[in-house]
């Protein structure tokens, strides 16, 4: 059986695991490594399950443990040829991947690891390059889009096709006007290669979800322009509009950006 854990989806450090009774996959590395290994012993699993790692982009939330983590366990890291020289310029990430570890990978460019079929596709941010995963495992497809300034027509193509998803909602608009941020934040995290809000979310699932889509998360939300009750209560407003009722059509949870989730059976 297909599962599904989020171990901190925020700019505190982003990490999610997918696995089966055999093989397993880390998507992005931002917390550390301890406590890592403290949120798999409490879930009865071991690192050791991480059998590869995959890479969204080289903001230091999303890999500032995959070199220690890589060279630990002694894991492949797939990302894109951009992604992997921004990691190694980042100094955040103080243990680079080891060389024999480093695998590039293209977007577009579909690739089989153990019990998974993955395809890399290009989401618009602001760091060096960025890629959602479209992964298929035993008949089910998950798909992950976090950091998007936007939704391309090739993301609302891999909605449609999701059983699962991990989607951003990052902010919500007048939070964020009115909020902390100074100005040039303010347009960053607005711009086209910024995140997306709530609102944005939110009409791109009514848009292109499909019969076929079971479960959705939200995640990357920001702690200072958001809130998860918000977050939630908006995308259910506008999928309302469109005539779609979130936990009945298909579930929408929330996931926490400094504590794990629950473990999730993707069937």
């Amino acid at each position: 059986m297909l599962k599904f854990i989020s171990f901190g989806s925020g700019s505190s450090g982003n990490c999610y695991f997918l696995y089966t009774e055999t093989d397993g996959i880390l998507i992005d590395s931002g917390i550390g490594v301890r406590m890592l290994k403290k949120y798999f012993h409490d879930y009865g699993l071991r690192l050791q399950n991480i059998h590869n790692i995959l890479v969204t982009h080289d903001h230091a939330d999303h890999v500032k443990s995959v070199g220690s983590l890589s060279s630990d366990l002694n894991v492949p890291v797939y990302a894109t040829r951009e992604v992997h020289r921004g990691i190694d310029n980042n100094y955040c990430v103080r243990r680079k991947i080891q060389p024999i570890n480093v695998h590039r990978i293209e977007k577009g460019d579909t690739f089989c690891l153990g019990d998974f079929t993955i395809t890399p596709f290009d989401v618009p941010h602001d760091s060096s390059d960025n890629v959602g995963y479209r992964i298929e495992c035993q008949g089910v497809v998950f798909c992950l889009m976090t950091d998007a300034g936007h939704v391309t027509e090739e993301m609302k193509g891999y909605i449609k096709e999701a059983n699962y998803l991990v989607l951003e909602a990052n902010h919500d608009e007048e939070m964020l006007i009115g909020g902390p941020y100074p100005q040039y934040l303010k347009e960053r995290v607005q711009s086209d290669k910024g995140h997306l809000s709530n609102k944005a979310c939110a009409i791109a699932l009514a848009e292109n979800a499909s019969q076929e889509l079971r479960h959705v998360w939200l995640c990357h939300l920001s702690q200072e322009n958001n809130h998860p009750e918000l977050a939630r209560k908006t995308v259910e407003f506008i999928l309302g509009s469109y005539g779609i009722v979130a936990g009945k059509d298909f579930k929408l949870d929330v996931l926490k950006r400094k504590t794990p989730s629950d473990i999730f059976d993707l069937v």
